[in-house]
């Protein structure tokens, strides 16, 4: 026993179980999360959570906002509104959150550039998510980040298919141009887009609780 060093595997054991049991879980929130994000067990058409598409895109983009070589970890605000049921079809608008936020991190990351670690430590990239009903059938969600902005001869291209500031290979240019037709078309909403050079960029959802115009 002294040889095999029993109290050490014992300890060791009960560290690889819990380990285990971190990570299963951590499997399942995934698993969860891919599943509620593409929905595509659903009808098309389905009165669903917004709170818990935003939620799980966020658990797929986890390890995009975790802390990396080059910068701390950025931060998470989320100030969600209480919110009805939204009729809608949940498998594109959680598109719409994807590549939003995907743009918002890479406008974060853009923002780094030349910045030391200490720096962006003092001054924190960070995302807020805010929902809340704007009246008895509109809802309002917004995605905000404190990057290097956008400029005015470049959001009104925004929308346009086809038309990236990314680098070639890294966008093909259609994310926001189908988030657009998928809120406006598909969900009869608006999406629009604020910005102002080195103050940061935010981008509104707007959408009925009921649809109304679907293609």
């Amino acid at each position: 026993m002294d040889k095999l060093e029993l109290d050490f595997l014992q300890s060791d054991l009960t560290n690889i179980l819990q380990s285990m049991k971190i990570g299963t879980e951590r499997i399942c929130t995934i698993v969860l999360s891919l599943r509620n994000f593409s929905r595509l067990d659903e009808a098309e058409l389905k009165a669903v959570d917004i709170h818990q598409g935003i939620d799980s895109t966020l658990v797929i983009l986890q390890h995009q906002l975790q802390a990396t070589a080059d910068r701390p970890q950025i931060q998470l605000i989320k100030e969600y509104g209480e919110l009805p049921l939204i009729e809608c079809d949940a498998g594109s608008l959680n598109q719409v959150f994807m590549n939003l936020l995907s743009n918002a991190v890479d406008a974060l990351e853009e923002s780094n550039q030349g910045r030391l670690f200490q720096d962006i430590s003092a001054n924190p990239n960070a995302i807020c998510i805010q929902t809340r009903q704007i009246d008895t059938n509109q809802v309002m969600i917004m995605i905000f980040d404190n990057g290097i902005g956008i400029s005015k001869e470049i959001r009104s291209k925004l929308f346009d298919p086809f038309f990236t500031t990314k680098p070639v290979g890294k966008g093909t240019g259609l994310g926001l141009f189908m988030s657009y037709q998928i809120v406006t078309e598909k969900h009869g909403g608006n999406l629009w887009c604020d910005s102002r050079l080195r103050q940061g960029t935010k981008f509104v959802i707007e959408i009925p609780v009921k649809a109304q115009k679907i293609t």
